[in-house]
């Protein structure tokens, strides 16, 4: 565990980080916040199943809220009492994740096919 101590940025700080590092985020008071859009319920659990993978390897656990069309992500740190580098480093990833489209790179992996029926995030 780690025992250094957490500085919390200000709204200006954490509105600056956003623009910079994860524009699909906003800042809601002393929390970050994300929401993807799904294509349906069984497209939403797996997104949720996804960060909460994420967020117990990182033992840093965001709120979570799960409709039939989207799911939002809501970061802070609780100990520090606001947004902390912790919150940042998670954001980070889950995008990198959730966003992930393996068509768009060269590789081996094609991705879901362009036919609606196969697709079960809405990219940003």
């Amino acid at each position: 565990m780690n025992d250094t101590t957490e500085t919390t940025y200000t709204e200006a700080e954490v509105s600056r980080r956003l623009a910079a590092e994860l524009p699909h985020w906003s800042v809601e008071g002393s929390t970050i916040q994300r929401r993807f859009r799904t294509n349906g319920w069984k497209s939403t659990l797996m997104v949720v199943n996804a960060v909460g993978h994420l967020a117990e390897a990182a033992w840093h656990h965001p709120d979570i809220g799960a409709s039939w069309g989207g799911v939002n992500v809501t970061l802070t740190t609780h100990s520090a009492g606001g947004i902390t580098d912790k919150d940042f480093a998670l954001a980070v990833q889950i995008e990198r994740f959730i966003q992930w489209q393996p068509g768009k790179e060269q590789g081996p992996l094609e991705g879901t096919p362009e036919d609606p029926r196969y697709q079960y995030i809405k990219y940003d």
